[in-house]
């Protein structure tokens, strides 16, 4: 699934196309994805001007000045720009066409995607208004972490995670980030010093920005909106390393199932 740099990789490659553009319409050939798109968008978007991109979390926001359309890819789904009328393949579910002869194309084999109305206040909108802090934003900090961390005996792997914990943190990252601070995953967030927090936030920060000036991790079928594959997956220190040497300590990198999901760690450099 893609995470918070694959995602702002893409923001920053449609916005030359989407901004200042004016919506010609709106075409859904496809409007059963993860939630049904509501026909609402194609009538806001349809002769609106837009604005620009924003993101929130692994959510784009897509700005017109009649209101904001909230994207999500899902766990296989990208944007592509084409030529207006371009001919579709069976996973293209929808496009927004501009003015100047070109589209913004939405594919998604899975259909895990989404295009939702968020009006005028889209980060009151029931998917955005809850969740935490974005990683690079002046909230976001050890501090923070900790006092949300007090009490809880789940996993720091998971707890990183929590969408109301950190907006758009992911598996990938979260192993990442784990391993540069030297924290077992699988150690109660609740049980986890201010001091190793702080220094957490900083690796988060650290990992995040890396992979989005890579372009993101590429690791099964992830692309930004030039069709170009991300490179951070060269980088990656314990992430799908199960079994080969911890760049640090030479020791076996191991994997587990936390949360239902695979984690990755050197059990000598994170206790």
């Amino acid at each position: 699934m893609p995470e918070l740099p694959e995602v702002e990789t893409t923001r920053r490659g449609i916005e030359p196309l989407v901004a200042g553009a004016r919506v010609d319409g709106v075409v859904v050939r496809e409007r059963r994805l993860r939630w049904p798109i509501p026909r609402q968008v194609e009538r806001e978007l349809t002769g609106a001007t837009m604005l620009g991109v924003g993101r929130r979390a692994k959510y784009l926001l897509l700005e017109s000045a009649r209101g904001t359309a909230i994207a999500h890819l899902g766990m296989s789904g990208s944007f592509s720009v084409v030529a207006a009328g371009t001919e579709p393949d069976v996973h293209d579910h929808y496009d927004v066409v501009f003015d100047g002869g070109k589209a913004l194309r939405f594919t998604d084999p899975r259909k895990f995607g989404s295009l939702l109305w968020g009006g005028s206040e889209p980060l009151r909108h029931k998917l955005l208004a809850d969740l935490g802090p974005e990683p690079f934003s002046a909230d976001f900090s050890g501090a923070w972490l900790k006092a949300r961390s007090l009490g809880r005996r789940i996993a720091v792997k998971s707890f990183l995670m929590m969408p109301a914990v950190v907006a758009g943190m992911g598996n990938i990252y979260a192993s990442e980030a784990l391993y540069r601070a030297g924290i077992y995953p699988r150690r109660a967030a609740g049980r986890i010093a201010l001091l190793r927090y702080e220094a957490l936030a900083g690796t988060i920060r650290d990992v995040l920005g890396e992979a989005i000036e890579a372009g993101g991790t590429t690791l099964r079928d992830f692309a930004d909106a030039s069709g170009r594959p991300g490179y951070f997956a060269q980088r990656l220190d314990v992430y799908d390393r199960a079994g080969r040497d911890c760049r640090r300590c030479g020791s076996e990198i191991r994997r587990s199932v936390i949360g239902q999901r695979a984690s990755y760690y050197c059990a000598r450099c994170q206790t």
